[in-house]
């Protein structure tokens, strides 16, 4: 089906879907709250309190790079009707599939640990009665039992909750602290580097709007019903609504971050740092706001990898078995036992990092680990849905193209930065 016949079908004709525009946004919101996460916060909170908000146009392109690949995995999956993983297999081979597996599983292994650590934190700060480890112990298994036993409608519904308390709390309180506008748009008109800065840059790209976690969205779509190049218009428009959310949390979190003392920037105390200083310009309500909006970010994050990535290793389940449709529907579905044996990998195995007890140090070096996956990403889907034969009149445009290749850039740039840096 061509794009034409997309754009004219009731789902993107106006008195269809896409005139109720709140409809759209599901899996977009789902995706956001995935993303906007432990990743973020940390990593944020990080950069602005050692930097300022010089980093402030990591943050953005971060937003808009994940919007780009997103909007190409959903792109590739209405396009083809498989999904990106899928595509991966059949069109590049079998190794994909296994370069693939293994480092989701040391991905997902790190990304286990470090968001139960950002979860234990946030639930020491508000009630301290329990340790740090005792509350990401509690989490992690309350997450894998949401998960269990919700569908995927009430999964959405507990993350558009966690959406509003994160913006309200976090976005609310940058406002009230934006610093001076000048240097607020400096830092996001004007990418600089500082010395020592590229590590920082890159986990705020990784942590910004998720990194693996963003190819859940082609299983979410495809659980809300959401199939065919019909779909697409509908997708931009949830996706661009996510990742503004997305773009605008990670801002405000650098800015809220900066007004604080770099050596807060270390350990669990970045929260109470944080805190502090909300409740001094804002009294107590700034300090519960923060609480409340980093609990929401970091449990959203640990809701959605506990509930999207699974669907990742059924999935390669049944590639690795070379599955037909209907033994492929019956694999890739929350109630398989695939999917809930690797359910059970991401909710108690990372509980062993715990005895390192260096949560924000887990947190910093997954959000680095899951940028090094966006050149992989980006690449492989220039090469993939610019093919006519592969995507037909959904193949990619000049400017998502422009878009990706300046991503491969700009990893190229800070790779190579970074490995100066270390030899210095």
């Amino acid at each position: 089906m061509g794009t034409d016949a997309a754009e004219s079908s009731p789902a993107a004709r106006p008195g269809g879907r896409l005139r109720n525009g709140l409809a759209l946004l599901g899996p977009g919101i789902v995706v956001a709250a995935t993303g906007v996460g432990a990743g973020d916060m940390i990593s944020g909170t990080v950069a602005g309190a050692q930097f300022g908000t010089t980093l402030l146009w990591a943050a953005l392109y971060s937003a808009i790079l994940k919007y780009v690949l997103n909007e190409g995995i959903a792109r590739w999956q209405l396009a083809t009707g498989t999904t990106l993983l899928e595509g991966w297999v059949e069109r590049l081979g079998r190794p994909v599939q296994y370069y693939f597996l293994v480092y989701m599983i040391g991905w997902s292994f790190l990304v286990g640990g470090g968001l139960i650590s950002a979860c234990g934190i946030a639930g020491n700060t508000m009630f301290p009665a329990l340790s740090i480890n005792a509350w990401a112990i509690l989490h992690s298994v309350a997450g894998a039992a949401l998960v269990l036993w919700g569908r995927y409608s009430a999964f959405e519904g507990a993350m558009k909750v966690l959406v509003g308390i994160m913006f309200v709390s976090i976005l609310g309180s940058a406002c009230l602290l934006l610093p001076d506008l000048p240097a607020l748009l400096r830092g996001l008109a004007i990418p600089s580097v500082p010395s020592g800065s590229t590590k920082s840059i890159l986990s705020v790209i990784g942590g910004v709007g998720g990194s693996l976690t963003i190819l859940c969205y082609g299983y979410w779509i495809r659980e809300s019903g959401r199939k065919g190049p019909a779909w697409m218009r509908g997708t931009r428009i949830d996706l661009g609504a996510a990742y503004a959310f997305t773009g605008l949390f990670g801002i405000s979190v650098i800015i809220l971050s900066a007004q604080v003392h770099p050596e807060a920037a270390k350990g669990a105390g970045i929260v109470q740092a944080l805190a502090n200083r909300l409740e001094g310009v804002l009294g107590p309500a700034g300090r519960w706001a923060l609480y409340l909006g980093f609990w929401g970010a970091v449990a959203s994050s640990l809701l959605g990898v506990w509930q999207g990535v699974p669907y990742m290793f059924a999935d390669f389940v049944a590639l690795l078995k070379r599955a037909g449709p209907e033994e492929r529907a019956a694999l890739v579905r929350t109630d398989s036992r695939h999917y809930r044996a690797f359910l059970g990998f991401l909710t108690f195995p990372p509980m062993l990092l715990l005895a390192f007890d260096k949560p924000v140090k887990i947190v910093l070096i997954y959000a680095v680990i899951g940028a090094l996956f966006m050149p992989f990403l980006a690449g492989t889907l220039l090469y993939m849905n610019t093919r006519r034969a592969w995507m037909g009149d959904l193949r990619s445009g000049w400017v998502t193209n422009v878009l990706l290749v300046f991503a491969l850039l700009v990893f190229l740039y800070l790779g190579i930065n970074g490995v100066v840096e270390g030899a210095g």
